[in-house]
């Protein structure tokens, strides 16, 4: 279950921050309500996912997984596209997360 909780937790964070620049510094009050949902379910199910997954190996999974999500978004909403060094940075993050998955020990399954 700990890895479903991450998904939900990895899937509110990219919500949360999709929203950030259409609060305009939290000056707008329904884009900053959607962000304080998204931040704040997120944190919720982080939190369960620690009662399985190493504190390190989750944060690791939700912050890579997170950034290339929200890379992703910058795309589709905001028209925001990366150059190559972001594209391959990513594609470095990417690697680390299926490293882990693939091959540590402590990332519980």
């Amino acid at each position: 279950m700990g890895y479903v909780y991450l998904g939900i937790a990895i899937v509110s964070e990219v919500f949360g921050t999709s929203f950030l620049p259409a609060a305009k510094g939290f000056s707008r009050f329904w884009p900053s309500l959607m962000c304080m949902i998204g931040y704040c379910s997120s944190f919720y199910f982080l939190s369960l996912v620690l009662h399985t997954v190493p504190v390190g190996v989750a944060y690791a999974i939700w912050s890579g997984v997170g950034i290339v999500l929200i890379g992703i978004s910058g795309v589709v909403f905001y028209k925001q596209i990366p150059d190559l060094p972001a594209m391959l940075g990513m594609g470095l993050i990417i690697a680390g997360v299926l490293v882990i998955n693939m091959f540590s020990k402590t990332a519980g399954h």
